[in-house]
């Protein structure tokens, strides 16, 4: 009975605890409830008064008329920018430009509804807050366009609440100050895409070379993919994820319709074509001649850190059509002849040689790669490129190019030069040897006129690399620069006259104030008149009939192959009226090239595919020299010979090959210089012939060759000399 009783109060305390707990558990979920409204309530309340607040802000003055931080940029002479200290590419485009297909991508990929909200989405804040709160950090942005644009134009990337606020009171002044239309151009000119670029145009230009309206559906798609991770997204950095990325794009496109289910799938499947160009030239697009002009700067007075951050616009001579066709003859014209390796460069520098003005400046074929300079550091023997300065020794002393000269074997001292496939012509006047690259002619001039001589004509048109007292230097034996070199030629351009290259125009201050202007360029004069122009007519023929044949730009133009023995280096030299320009090509670990580059193939046809775009505003300008009348001269095909060993073989017929170098040889200047009225049978050695290593003696006073003027016609050019000297 007493059990039974005990068993029934459990029973009913079971019961009572029962109802009690219950009665708990229901009093929780009341006061859950209870917190989670009044939650729910200051949250709303939150939301509302800052969307009160956020509407309450005053708009942005002057915001139409931002612009960037002040940083120094350095700009070509025709106004391009070719550096900026950031280190990007931008160019402004208006949304008019921009392809509808774009706008679209951008606003499916990042806020696709940027038309109907005020500069926030409260929904997708309210998302990301979640999301943030759940991962005790800041993990989604959830941002839109203007936010993004508030981020870009006047906040840090730092991923802080603080931030964030900072960011929608900013994005809603934004909204209030301009229209959606400029939100959006101002964002797609502003925001990072990657490699160096800055807006959508400056995107176009680096990943595909083009403008942005040129663009394709896929190319502007991997474009539009871009902002949310552009390193991580960059082609340049990661091609399968930048594709995937793409192709992410293109879905959210067809799913808000922008595109048909055709043109998604042809969009997916296309294969992305970047720019071929080294990525660096896209975002500096001289950076040899950008530290030439740092260097010039410091000379100057211009600290480096002034430079850097003193916001000042740096005007050059560059010319920025030019640079990048010599920018990109450089890389396909070595990889076209098989010139492949980080060791096989190129170098070009061209000038005008009238003002001075630097116009093209390649000291290597990439500069992220080498930031050696090989216009101005490197010393390259130039082989018979060096050959002019022999000539135009002896044209001082009197030679006349249709004086004639033994192109046939010939021994000084310990030292018989041979010609190339020791193919010897006997009696020919100087100016074919010049043409045809005979080094046993060059050998018999320098040994008439003296290795003094020549040493001080290559001195005092420029050329200050140490040359040794030797004879072999007529075969360019000795190290030159090809900035020196170049600078030489002018004075064979522009009557004799050396000018001084620079780069530098003018600096301005952010406000526009001038504090540097270059003065007149330094001009000396230091050959004749009457040298210049015959030098002038030799060398065109070399351009026209002779080795340089492969320079050949249809217009007026004169040049010099070179090429040393050991075939380590290469050069084409050549100038017109108003443009002369020098292109190196070797190694620069002293390894051998093919026989097959010569100074007649790689560096005549760099200097061709830069000349055509560098002379372009001149048109077909003539040279306006006093008219030099070559001697017509027909080679007899039977005194060509074959030479080895110092055993003369008679050839008993030609062959095709022969013939074709003979029409070259047999050059009939009525083609070429026009108006031959007169000869001059003066012979540098009547017997020298007969006696192959006797070396002609040339006379110190030789009549020139015969200067008349041209006939009146049209208007005369004015000559190529600076004004100040004519």
């Amino acid at each position: 009975m007493a059990k039974k009783r005990k068993k029934s109060v459990s029973d009913k305390e079971i019961a009572r605890r029962n109802i009690k707990k219950k009665k708990i558990d229901s009093d929780f979920v009341s006061n859950l409830k209870f917190l989670c409204i009044v939650a729910a309530a200051f949250v709303l309340a939150g939301f509302a008064a800052l969307q009160m607040y956020l509407s309450a802000q005053p708009p942005i003055k002057n915001l139409e008329e931002f612009k960037p931080n002040i940083v120094t940029k350095f700009y070509s002479s025709d106004g391009e920018i070719i550096k900026t200290f950031t280190a990007y590419t931008f160019s402004k485009v208006e949304l008019k430009d921009v392809p509808e297909e774009l706008k679209e991508a951008i606003i499916a990929t990042e806020d696709k509804n940027f038309y109907k909200h005020n500069g926030y989405d409260v929904f997708g804040l309210a998302r990301s807050m979640v999301q943030n709160v759940l991962a005790g950090r800041v993990v989604q942005g959830a941002s839109t366009i203007t936010q993004q644009l508030a981020r870009i134009l006047f906040l840090s990337n730092e991923k802080t609440f603080t931030r964030k606020i900072k960011e929608l009171v900013i994005a809603a002044r934004i909204e209030k100050t301009i229209s959606k239309d400029q939100i959006l151009e101002m964002y797609l000119n502003n925001v990072y895409l990657g490699s160096g670029a800055y807006g959508v145009e400056g995107a176009a230009k680096i990943y595909f070379n083009k403008h942005i309206k040129e663009c394709t559906l896929p190319e502007l798609a991997l474009i539009a993919g871009l902002p949310q991770a552009p390193s991580v997204y960059s082609p340049y950095n990661n091609m399968d994820l930048a594709i995937k990325r793409r192709n992410q794009v293109l879905t959210r496109m067809y799913k808000m319709r922008y595109i048909t289910k055709d043109e998604y799938k042809n969009a997916k499947e296309a294969k992305v074509v970047l720019n071929d160009m080294p990525q660096f030239y896209t975002t500096n697009k001289a950076p040899y001649f950008c530290d030439y002009v740092m260097n010039e700067l410091q000379k100057l007075g211009f600290d480096e850190t002034e430079i850097i951050h003193g916001g000042y616009k740096v005007i050059t001579t560059l010319d920025s059509k030019a640079q990048n066709a010599a920018n990109e003859a450089v890389v396909r014209d070595l990889k076209n002849w098989g010139l492949s390796g980080d060791a096989k460069q190129a170098a070009v520098f061209s000038f005008d040689p009238t003002t001075g003005k630097i116009l093209v400046y390649v000291g290597g074929k990439d500069y992220t790669k080498s930031q050696y300079d090989r216009v101005t550091q490197a010393v390259r023997p130039p082989g018979s490129a060096f050959k002019p300065f022999v000539y135009a020794a002896a044209l001082e002393k009197g030679v006349s190019p249709n004086d004639f000269v033994d192109d046939m074997p010939v021994t000084i001292g310990d030292w018989s030069p041979h010609n190339y496939g020791n193919k010897y012509r006997g009696k020919i006047p100087v100016y074919s040897a010049l043409m045809v690259s005979s080094n046993v002619a060059a050998a018999r001039v320098i040994q008439a006129i003296g290795v003094r001589s020549v040493i001080q004509t290559a001195r005092v048109l420029g050329i200050e690399t140490p040359l040794e007292y030797d004879y072999t230097i007529a075969l360019g034996s000795n190290g030159v620069k090809l900035f020196e070199f170049t600078r030489a030629y002018g004075a064979f351009a522009n009557g004799g006259y050396v000018v001084q290259p620079y780069a530098i125009e003018r600096v301005e201050t952010s406000r526009g104030k001038v504090v540097y202007k270059a003065p007149k360029t330094k001009v000396t004069h230091q050959l004749s008149l009457r040298t210049a122009a015959e030098m002038t007519a030799m060398l065109r023929t070399v351009v026209t009939n002779g080795t340089g044949a492969a320079a050949n730009i249809g217009k007026p133009a004169a040049g010099k192959t070179g090429t040393t023995d050991d075939n380590k280096d290469a050069y084409f030299v050549g100038y017109t009226p108003n443009i002369v320009t020098g292109v190196w090509v070797g190694s620069d670990d002293n390894s051998v090239m093919s026989r097959s580059i010569q100074g007649g193939t790689v560096p005549a046809i760099i200097w061709k595919d830069v000349m055509k775009v560098a002379t372009e505003p001149y048109g077909k300008l003539d040279f306006n020299y006093p008219e030099v009348v070559l001697q017509p001269f027909k080679l007899n095909a039977a005194n060509i010979k074959i030479i080895k060993d110092g055993e003369q073989i008679e050839e008993e017929e030609q062959t095709q090959e022969d013939e074709e170098n003979t029409e070259k040889t047999l050059l009939n200047p009525k083609d070429v210089i026009n108006n031959v009225k007169s000869s001059i049978n003066q012979v540098v050695s009547p017997s020298a012939q007969s006696v192959p290593n006797q070396v002609a003696p040339i006379p110190q006073q030789r009549p020139a060759a015969q200067v008349q003027p041209k006939t009146p016609a049209p208007s005369p050019i004015p000559m190529a000399v600076p004004e100040s000297l004519h």
